[in-house]
């Protein structure tokens, strides 16, 4: 069974979400920039979500786990609980 791991940002604004990806490109750190704004308790590890498997997460969410490039940050992706940056950091088909 197909396995990845994750680390994402959740913020409640689209705008934020996109002014944060573009900080990361520009060279921020993913982590630092997750304890600073993410609205999930998983924020105060970086975003760190550990492994998971196909419909432990929401669709949308999981959607682009297991199907977009690994080691880049994707997003924003609206779920119901806001807007995610989401970063693949490993996954197994």
């Amino acid at each position: 069974m197909a396995r990845a791991s994750a680390r994402h940002i959740l913020v409640k604004d689209e705008a934020l979400c996109e002014s944060l990806k573009q900080q990361i490109q520009d060279g921020s750190d993913f982590a630092d920039v997750a304890k600073e704004h993410s609205d999930c308790p998983s924020g105060q590890q970086g975003g760190a979500l550990g492994d998971f498997s196909p419909g432990q997460m929401v669709p949308e969410f999981d959607q682009v786990v297991f199907s977009a490039e690994v080691n880049q940050v994707h997003g924003p992706v609206q779920t119901q609980f806001g807007y995610h940056l989401i970063e693949i950091t490993d996954r197994t088909d």
